[in-house]
């Protein structure tokens, strides 16, 4: 492939969103899935996926928790944008965190989901994390005491 060719191919990073839902009895555990396919299959991760196209960010986190958790779900906040080039394996992926609360349902493991886990965010060490979501649950730990939106490189 010659420069030029390279030059006409679109090359922009790709939008998806990750859901931080804590426990309503105990803001400090977290919803983790079991991932079932790569990347990081069976690593743990945040709920979350691609935004598809003319779909609103809030809507894709709508989607997304009915796809993958069976439940209607609200974004409450953003906690912030990650947007490390090497944050996931399959290229540039920025992801829009959003805090979120179930509207209605009961949580059960949907698409792309072996396992729901509950876990105490500031307990992960034993909890083997996909892409850079260890990340991602530090910052929500400070979100909690100050509030506040953060990024990759905060």
């Amino acid at each position: 492939m010659n420069d030029a060719n390279k030059m006409d191919k679109p090359r922009n990073p790709i939008p998806t969103i990750d859901i931080i839902l804590s426990e309503q009895s105990n803001i400090n555990k977290v919803l983790l899935i079991k991932r079932n396919k790569d990347p990081f299959k069976d690593y743990f991760s945040l709920p979350g996926g691609f935004v598809n196209e003319g779909e609103k960010i809030e809507d894709a986190v709508r989607r997304e928790a009915e796809e993958e958790l069976l439940v209607k779900m609200e974004p409450v906040d953003i906690l912030g944008v990650y947007s490390d080039p090497n944050r996931d394996p399959r290229g540039h992926i920025i992801s829009i965190t959003f805090i979120a609360k179930i509207s209605s349902g009961e949580l059960k493991a949907g698409d792309g989901v072996a396992e729901l886990k509950w876990v105490e965010i500031n307990n992960l060490k034993d909890i083997k994390l996909g892409f850079d979501h260890s990340k991602i649950l530090s910052d929500y730990e400070l979100w909690q005491k100050n509030k506040g939106t953060y990024w990759s490189s905060k």
